[in-house]
């Protein structure tokens, strides 16, 4: 299998396929691909079932195979921004929002990531519940906007503002922290807590939240 992410901020994964490979997907994400692929829909058991219903993914997932020979089959993002190819395997498992998983190959599992600090979750802006991938193979993420990358030392923190965090490898730890002084939180504009993410592994940041879009355009929006 191999695959080219195309089209910038409006990006598409086109996946190709040889006799046989497969390629997993969320209900919905194909976009066009070649007349030799079978689709087979199912929910995957109900621990994914499970896991899908708490992190926002539909329920339903497809698996594309090719038949008789190569195919090829593209999937767009849902949202202005990018898509991220992760390596997954032994000791490299990542954590993601909501909403993030596009694709993988079949040796991917997708599962439920709980925060295991309450705080992070419900003030962290990240979500109590977020996606876990692990397993072995790649799977594509969609971000919002750009992706910036910082790789952490043990022990060495990063600020996040709220949804910004995208990706974190399986070996970081998230938790709040709240905006000092008063004046501060009341009059920053940044609003009381941040999300702390903690070393070691890799943090992928999205520089355009779609919940942050939707805040401005609101603003545009007459009331009735």
């Amino acid at each position: 299998m191999r695959y080219e992410i195309k089209g910038g901020t409006l990006p598409v994964v086109e996946v190709y396929l040889e006799a046989g490979e497969s390629i997993n997907c969320e209900n919905g994400a194909m976009s066009w691909m070649s007349d030799n692929l079978e689709m087979n829909t199912s929910a995957g058991g109900m621990g994914k079932a499970f896991a899908k219903m708490f992190t926002n993914e539909k329920v339903f997932s497809n698996t594309y195979t090719a038949q008789g020979g190569p195919g090829f089959i593209a999937m767009a993002s849902s949202f202005p921004g990018a898509i991220m190819a992760v390596e997954i395997g032994p000791g490299r498992e990542v954590i993601c929002q909501k909403s993030a998983y596009l694709a993988s190959t079949p040796g991917v599992e997708l599962s439920v990531q709980f925060q295991k600090n309450v705080g992070a979750g419900f003030f962290g802006g990240e979500g109590f519940i977020m996606q876990k991938l692990s397993g072995t193979g790649i799977a594509f993420l969609e971000i919002d906007g750009s992706i910036v990358e910082h790789v952490l030392a043990p022990g060495q923190r990063i600020v996040i503002d709220t949804g910004y965090l995208a990706m974190m490898d399986g070996t970081c730890t998230m938790s709040i922290e709240s905006v000092k002084g008063l004046k501060n939180k009341l009059l920053g504009g940044e609003g009381f807590f941040n999300t702390v993410v903690t070393g070691p592994g890799k943090v992928a940041l999205q520089t355009m939240p779609a919940s942050a879009v939707a805040s401005v355009l609101a603003g545009y929006i007459p009331s009735k």
